[in-house]
């Protein structure tokens, strides 16, 4: 009886199993009829009205111009649409950057402020960019929320804050991370930018025991030590024969990065 009965609910466990996995695989976004592109327009329009309206965004050209730059010379070694992608730069105290829904970059001052060179900044940019052209926001967001409530958000825009929650305070899976940080350093390469100060300033900022509070960059997107290694690995592998240049001149990227240290 015991022995039935044990049968029974190993029976009962792989099948509920299997039920999951079978549902893990199957893609609902297309099961509901809903396309990721246009629920990505239609919450980020929601999603950018909302943000506008809490954040104090940099209007001064000196201080957008340079950053501007160097995001443009991303997008075109890379072939990438430089007019599809909004790059934002907001007055906040956190070192922070992320994309948001809609092709939108937001980066905070105090992260340009934490950069020691433009390669760092670059290589956050390129992670970033990484994860819009790759579309990890939108897998992310129903991996967190589900396809229910974004589905319930474009019919009344209610829970746009959970979407906020999401982009700015959890972290990107592995894989998703790992594609970013692979695809951040091609995109470097491609603008002739040296991918190493990128895990130069991964791990500078995880051992900063000081910084901690400040680091919301370092939170969402987990770091270690063999994270950074593939960095550097891809990084020397890919481009060992690699001509680095630098867009702005170092006492240049100094006086630049100083201002930041005073609006932060």
């Amino acid at each position: 009886m015991i022995r039935r009965f044990v049968r029974q609910m190993l029976v009962s466990l792989a099948v509920f199993a299997g039920v999951l996995f079978a549902f893990s695989r199957v893609d609902w976004m297309q099961v509901f009829g809903l396309d990721h592109g246009i629920i990505e327009e239609k919450l980020g329009e929601m999603y950018w009205e909302l943000f506008s309206e809490s954040e104090v965004f940099v209007d001064d050209d000196t201080l957008i111009a340079p950053l501007d730059t160097l995001f443009s010379a991303l997008c075109q070694a890379n072939g990438i649409d430089r007019n599809e992608v909004a790059l934002h730069l907001v007055e906040c105290e956190e070192v922070n950057a992320y994309a948001c829904p809609g092709n939108h970059l937001v980066v905070y001052t105090a992260l340009v402020a934490e950069c020691r060179s433009e390669a760092e900044l670059c290589g956050i940019l390129a992670h970033e960019l990484a994860h819009i052209e790759r579309g990890h926001v939108m897998q992310k967001l129903v991996k967190e929320l589900g396809v229910a409530t974004l589905a319930a958000m474009l019919a009344d825009g209610g829970a746009l804050t959970e979407v906020m929650q999401v982009l700015t305070s959890t972290a990107y899976d592995r894989t998703l991370e790992a594609e970013a940080d692979d695809v951040a350093v091609h995109y470097l390469l491609a603008a002739g930018i040296d991918p190493r100060p990128f895990g130069d300033f991964l791990l500078r900022l995880s051992q900063e025991e000081d910084l901690p509070a400040l680091a919301e960059w370092i939170s969402t997107h987990p770091d270690s030590k063999k994270r950074v290694q593939a960095i550097y690995t891809l990084a020397e592998g890919e481009g060992h024969n690699s001509a680095f240049r630098s867009l702005m001149p170092e006492d240049e990227w100094e006086a630049y990065r100083l201002r930041f240290v005073k609006v932060k």
